[in-house]
């Protein structure tokens, strides 16, 4: 699997779960494990749009260092 869909699915994996921080926190971790440095930094940006209008997940942002 490319990098590119490593983090294309983490994306996808990241909406599915995102109805159950639990969920969204465990995930999060496993997913942070698997990519680049360079893909961190997008996934971070990424979240911070996502979690804009999710008050309950936006303390997880912390995970993605």
């Amino acid at each position: 699997m490319s990098y590119r869909m490593i983090y294309d699915h983490t994306k996808f994996v990241l909406e599915k779960v995102s109805f159950d921080p639990f969920l969204f926190r465990k995930e999060l971790r496993k997913e942070n494990k698997s990519l680049l440095p360079y893909e961190i930094e997008q996934l971070r940006t990424w979240l911070e749009d996502f979690t804009n209008e999710k008050p309950e997940l936006q303390q997880y942002l912390s995970i993605v260092c």
